[in-house]
């Protein structure tokens, strides 16, 4: 029976580049890097930047979405990674279980920031 989720794999095709992103735009911690495999600390969550993935980050079989829930209000979050040359094309939506904020990282791979309803 599955207990929890520990370790999301996302498929890259630059590791310097996700890296990058991952630690510089999004200010997440880099646990350890590989040229195949790295490991971005994502508080509970370990995110694996798997380099070694022949699936196209948007193939038909679908796949995850990785959220984060901002330090902050999301507006400020948004208006953060914007000047760090992410692109939010929906903007910021407003939900009766949330506000969200979808975006993605420099391979297609789909993220968003989410808060909660006050």
């Amino acid at each position: 029976m599955a207990t929890g989720n520990t370790t999301v794999w996302v498929p890259v095709r630059d590791m310097d580049r996700a890296l990058e992103f991952y630690r510089d735009t999004l200010g997440l911690a880099v646990k350890s890097t590989g040229s195949d495999w790295s490991e971005i600390d994502a508080g509970t969550l370990t995110i694996g930047l798997n380099g070694r993935e022949e699936t196209s980050p948007r193939g038909d079989a679908g796949g995850a979405v990785l959220t984060f829930q901002p330090d902050g209000t999301i507006d400020d979050e948004v208006s953060a990674l914007r000047d760090k040359g992410v692109e939010f094309p929906g903007g910021i939506s407003d939900h009766e279980w949330g506000r969200i904020a979808p975006f993605a990282d420099p391979d297609g791979n789909d993220l968003q920031l989410y808060a909660p309803p006050s």
